[in-house]
């Protein structure tokens, strides 16, 4: 693999994974199609606008390292140019991960009281200015995700 070839792998897949889309309450992930999740009716009673950070768990930074060194590695015609290459790649791509997993998104905490009388607080993608105190919302749940909708 040429060098030209390695640096383009190396952008589309950084580019690719910068460019993922978040959850909203009408978007659901493949995994969550088709399953049964559980409805109740509810009052919203207070809303507060968040921050949702990504969780950086090192997957981005491990993985941009892995391909600027596959991509570094190509870069010069002895091997210890390779090895050099390798290792420069494998810093500047784990960088670029790392900054990629610490992106943030404007998001809503939402507390319902539920007919049911229990009271939740739910933190979805958004702002407070999708709601008002006061609607009348629809909560679902599958047990892992719960989204509020009108």
């Amino acid at each position: 693999m040429n060098s030209k070839a390695a640096a383009l792998i190396v952008v589309g897949v950084l580019t690719a994974a910068g460019c993922a889309t978040h959850s909203t309450p009408s978007t659901f992930n493949r995994s969550e199609v088709g399953t049964a999740r559980t409805v109740e009716w509810g009052t919203i009673r207070g809303l507060r606008d968040v921050t949702i950070q990504n969780d950086s768990r090192g997957v981005a930074t491990a993985t941009g390292a892995v391909l600027g060194g596959i991509a570094g590695s190509t870069i010069g015609g002895s091997s210890r140019a390779n090895a050099a290459g390798a290792v420069a790649g494998a810093a500047a791509g784990g960088a670029a991960g790392n900054t990629m997993a610490r992106g943030s998104r404007a998001g809503v905490e939402i507390t319902v009281e539920l007919e049911s009388g229990r009271t939740i607080a739910v933190t979805q993608d958004g702002t407070s200015r999708d709601f008002r105190v006061g609607d009348r919302v629809h909560v679902s749940s599958d047990g892992t995700t719960t989204r509020v909708t009108r």
